[in-house]
């Protein structure tokens, strides 16, 4: 009886621990902001995530105001993936995101093709404070 008390003790201490770790790791759910320059003019983009459990659920917001889905989001180890499909002129592309959440900054690269070669460029954005507030 002993013993089973006992190995109960340890796995309650180990689950505790492992929650207590897990609520180290940054949390990426929020609307984040940031600004991108392109051809000498700039303008706002917003990326929305949500972490529920393991899964990551989020959508960008495009140039006319419409929700765009992120797709194979992952996240890890306060290390966000996902790609978007925009479409331009009829031209369906991918933009593969990368980055790592600490605090209210999410840092990381966005790799793109143009003209058939791979493009990638730094990426820096900030969570939004209302949606830390919602």
């Amino acid at each position: 009886m002993k013993r089973f008390t006992a190995a109960a003790i340890v796995l309650a201490l180990i689950a505790m621990a492992g929650i207590a770790v897990a609520k180290d790791q940054p949390d990426p759910t929020g609307t984040w902001k940031w600004t991108i320059n392109a051809g000498g003019q700039s303008r706002e983009a917003t990326l929305r995530l949500k972490l529920q459990g393991d899964k990551l659920t989020g959508a960008v917001l495009g140039r006319d105001g419409k929700e765009i889905a992120i797709e194979d989001a992952s996240y890890k180890d306060g290390e966000v993936s996902f790609n978007v499909t925009r479409e331009r002129e009829g031209q369906k592309f991918k933009m593969k995101y990368q980055g790592k959440v600490s605090g209210d900054e999410l840092k990381g690269k966005i790799e793109f093709e143009r003209d058939g070669q791979t493009q990638s460029r730094e990426w820096e954005a900030k969570r939004s404070k209302e949606s830390k507030e919602s």
